[in-house]
């Protein structure tokens, strides 16, 4: 009998203009394992996630929804992804408050928090997670402004927000920041994509370390290969058609399989954990 768990350990050949699709990926990434049940890890909770729309940030959208939060995604520019996550949230009996805009914009990322608190009234999660990145072959073949564009985006945004942020949360509220295995291990293809995830990493251990007197707790998580639109979008057909197959479990990992560690970070569970690194990559050990 056929594993109906089972994923799929490789995907086929195809790329996308930037930013990528979801609906347009074979196969569709899976976002919520159908069996996974709910039990109000986080009702009543608040979570603002960036880079929501699609890939990893959906999948934790919908996690929570089923986990009774209120959502509110951010998103740069994917309209029809940004749409469908917010029926499946609503699906799910939740809310779900779409805004739109530029994260590399320090008056945007102040405007997100004045949004969610003139709608809610409160945030108790942060969900730091949107990122972009352009491979280059060597440091010289980088472009300087492309650089730039990816530590405002993948790190200053980070502190934009949970600048903001920090002075509406209370104890027990919690910050979740999205890093990459690249932190641990390196990529000499993504060079400045690794060296903000490694500033993230450090971000999220200092930041817990600066917020502990006031009982906010501050995590991250270090995805693998993870099939999500950022790959099709940045890799020619070739490299999409070998990606995840380095890893000891042999394939890409799903939303789907990241999502939960989010859940567990943002809810009671976790109520003695901060400064901590959670590695969802497939089985690659890491100088953790």
């Amino acid at each position: 009998m056929a594993d109906k768990n089972k994923k799929p350990s490789e995907v086929p050949p195809q790329t996308q203009p930037t930013p990528g699709i979801e609906s347009d990926m074979t196969p569709k990434p899976e976002i919520i394992r159908k069996n996974y049940k709910g039990s109000e890890k986080l009702a009543g909770k608040i979570a603002v996630i960036t880079g929501g729309d699609s890939g990893i940030g959906r999948s934790v959208a919908v996690h929570y929804a089923r986990e009774g939060a209120d959502v509110v995604i951010v998103y740069n520019k994917a309209d029809e992804d940004a749409e469908e996550t917010q029926q499946l949230v609503e699906k799910e009996g939740r809310e779900c408050l779409l805004i739109k805009g530029d994260l590399k914009d320090r008056k945007f990322c102040e405007k997100i928090i004045e949004d969610v608190m003139d709608e809610y009234g409160r945030i108790n999660i942060l969900v730091n997670n949107a990122a972009e990145q352009s491979p280059a072959e060597d440091l010289q073949e980088m472009d300087m402004d492309v650089m730039e564009d990816t530590f405002r985006t993948n790190i200053f945004s980070f502190f934009y927000l949970t600048k903001e942020a920090l002075k509406h949360m209370n104890a027990g509220d919690c910050i979740i920041n999205s890093t990459s295995v690249t932190s641990f291990r390196g990529s000499p293809q993504l060079i400045d994509y690794s060296s903000t995830k490694g500033a993230i990493t450090s971000f999220t251990r200092s930041l817990a370390l600066n917020v502990a007197e006031k009982n906010i707790r501050v995590n991250g998580v270090a995805p693998g290969p993870i099939w999500t639109p950022l790959i099709p979008s940045t890799f020619d057909e070739e490299k999409v058609k070998s990606f995840g197959k380095n890893v000891p479990l042999g394939r890409p990992g799903q939303p789907s399989e990241v999502a939960p560690a989010y859940v567990f970070l943002a809810c009671e569970d976790a109520s003695y954990i901060t400064g901590q690194i959670i590695h969802p990559n497939g089985g690659e050990v890491v100088n953790a």
